[in-house]
């Protein structure tokens, strides 16, 4: 029989022999590195079942730790940690003593590096008209430098006010970093950017990188939000540089978004998080101020910045432990409601216990696949007493948590599986009294324009749209 199997027929087997090989290796590499068991087994199957398919999408979307190699340079740099340990050794000097009843606090300073501090001043911004008035106001003020670092940046009128804001303070001899991601801003022409180098201003891509193969790893995406003037004042939160933001969109209308403005010891933690997102794009460092002055205001805070480059899910721990924690109410806002499996138990079990677990997502949606997702966890969520609404005055993008009565929060992170390990994150946590009451009379309005939403609205739809439901959340892993 093999004697009557043509050239062609063997060089096909061989070929059939080697994909398979290779898609056993990648098999291997999955079950050392996937994170998830469901992950794992998903790519798994498809590996050997149609390896042809399946090894160039794992190539692309496979791995959900930024490797060492990749993204982890900051341990092989001496002057870089020489940086960041003085910078952390200044905000010790300030730390707050977490008592030891206090197990979030102990577990956020743990998982993000950076303790709480004293000496803060916090302004909750509330949407992108006030946001941006402040941003541009900082931006005005500089005097030494402005570092930025968006997620998307749009070439429409507020992205060109933007430019021309950076343009002139460069003139002025202001020195800019000006850090985007690639993919998120993949629409910006090269023509903006090249107005701003014209004028002296240093731009990068977070994409960037010295190697070829870590080029296709698309998955990872730098999320945050930040910009920092002088070292005086930071700003992080759910604003991108668009006119959406500003409730410009005939698609979105009314925008509805949160950022936070910082002055005091929190602008360094800042900076120490952009210093390293700016150290491995551009390969150099920044001249910034590393002095943490004290504000009157002396409010207690924290910054914790999250991503693929953490030993463990950070973010994915932080929800589930506020979550544990929580006794008598946790409310969380999110464009996304797309949790897993550890942080969906965390808020089944607080919500038995009696704790308000509320979770405020969007009414429209703007990726259609998380949107059909969220109708999935209707029913391991609703009869459990987690209590879900949809914001109905335009389109919800903020990212804000207030666990009970003693802590708030605001930055970038959603609730998916994206914030949870595939994206780089900054949020700034604070137990201060008036910004804990500022956070939640600012919910309390925005339950005012939302309805909660029942099981039936999943549970009474057409076995069609029940059906794309369940496969859209089969696919969080990569939404």
């Amino acid at each position: 029989m093999l004697e009557v199997l043509s050239q062609g027929s063997w060089i096909h087997i061989l070929w059939l022999l080697l994909v398979y090989g290779v898609g056993i290796l990648h098999v291997v590499h999955a079950l050392m590195h996937v994170r998830t068991s469901q992950g794992t087994v998903a790519w798994v199957v498809s590996l050997m079942s149609v390896p042809f398919v399946a090894i160039p999408l794992y190539w692309l979307l496979g791995r959900n730790r930024f490797s060492r190699e990749v993204g982890g340079r900051r341990e092989q740099d001496e002057r870089l940690s020489r940086l960041t340990t003085d910078m952390e050794h200044r905000l010790r000097d300030l730390e707050v003593v977490i008592p030891g009843d206090n197990a979030f606090e102990r577990a956020a300073e743990i998982l993000g590096g950076l303790p709480f501090t004293r000496g803060n001043d916090l302004r909750v911004l509330i949407d992108g008209t006030d946001g941006f008035e402040r941003i541009f106001h900082a931006i005005e003020r500089s005097t030494k430098y402005i570092c930025v670092n968006f997620y998307i940046v749009k070439n429409d009128r507020l992205g060109k006010r933007f430019q021309q804001a950076l343009i002139d303070r460069a003139r002025q001899g202001v020195r800019v970093y000006f850090l985007f991601d690639e993919l998120g801003s993949h629409k910006l022409p090269d023509s903006y950017l090249q107005e701003m180098r014209d004028a002296g201003i240093q731009c990068h891509f977070f994409g960037v990188n010295r190697f070829w193969w870590s080029r296709l790893q698309i998955n990872f995406r730098n999320h945050r939000k930040v910009l920092i003037a002088d070292g005086d004042v930071a700003f992080i939160g759910g604003l991108n540089v668009g006119d959406e933001y500003l409730g410009r969109s005939r698609r979105f209308g009314p925008w509805r978004d949160t950022h936070l403005e910082m002055m005091g010891p929190l602008v360094q933690a800042v900076q120490r998080v952009f210093l390293e997102d700016w150290y491995w794009a551009a390969e150099e460092f920044p001249e910034l101020c590393w002095e943490a002055g004290e504000q009157p205001a002396n409010e207690v805070a924290a910054i914790i910045p999250t991503g693929p480059a953490d030993p463990a899910e950070s973010w994915q721990l932080l929800v589930a432990e506020a979550a544990n924690t929580s006794r008598k109410r946790l409310w969380v806002t999110s464009p996304y409601f797309v949790p897993d499996s550890g942080v969906m138990t965390s808020l089944q079990a607080a919500a038995i216990r009696g704790v308000d677990v509320r979770v405020l997502i969007p009414e429209r949606p703007d990726h259609l696949l998380v949107w059909l997702s969220a109708f999935a966890y209707y029913p391991s969520s609703i009869p459990y007493g987690i209590r879900i609404f949809r914001y109905t005055r335009g389109f919800l993008h903020q990212k804000v948590m207030l666990i009970d009565d003693r802590m708030a929060s605001v930055g970038t992170a959603n609730l998916d599986n994206r914030s949870f390990r595939l994206n780089f994150e900054i949020t700034a946590f604070s137990p201060a009294k008036r910004f804990v009451g500022v956070i939640s009379d600012m919910l309390e309005e925005d339950f005012t324009h939302a309805r909660e939403v029942e099981l039936k609205e999943f549970t009474q739809r057409p076995f069609w749209f029940r059906a794309a439901c369940r496969a859209a959340r089969l696919l969080a892993p990569i939404q």
